[in-house]
């Protein structure tokens, strides 16, 4: 199932993934990426440990000025240490292949729950790879606070 895909600005210009589509996983451990984010993805991404259980993909561009933003946090800093280490031991350079594929890495796909029923959803920046129960219980649990979400971020400017 495909709902969106990449934005366009009107000078061509990919501006930011969103959509959510549903694909598996095959045994080996491969997972089609949506047709819509492979343009801004053939120069090869960063897939790493994302946060909620999900993975989280950048393109190089990204992944670049999110490297910079990390190597700036205070060494001194304990949180900022485990949240270093944590996104960074697990990120691994990625291609997406001629069938329009990535494979996922054995210890990413266990950090994340997936086997076979897999979600790909773009959010802004970066594309995540969920499974499908786990997409489908975040989700759950998220609309139903929603309203509260959408008040809190009333704080930021939304």
């Amino acid at each position: 199932m495909e709902r969106c895909g990449r934005l366009k600005l009107e000078s061509g210009v990919n501006s930011m993934f969103m959509g959510e589509f549903q694909h598996s996983i095959d045994t080996k451990g491969r997972i089609i990426v949506p047709s819509k984010f492979r343009d801004e993805l053939q120069e090869g991404f960063v897939l790493t440990r994302g946060l909620d259980q999900c993975l989280f993909a950048y393109p190089m561009n990204e992944w670049k000025q999110l490297e910079e933003k990390l190597k700036k946090l205070p060494l001194t800093k304990k949180d900022a240490r485990a949240f270093t280490r944590f996104f960074l031991s697990g990120a691994v350079e990625c291609e997406v292949d001629k069938q329009g594929r990535v494979n996922i890495p054995p210890p990413l796909r266990t950090h994340a729950e997936l086997d076979k029923e897999c979600v790909v959803i773009g959010v802004s920046n970066r594309i995540e790879f969920w499974s499908k129960d786990l997409w489908e219980k975040y989700f759950e649990e998220s609309e139903e606070s929603f309203s509260e979400i959408a008040e809190n971020m009333l704080d930021f400017d939304i």
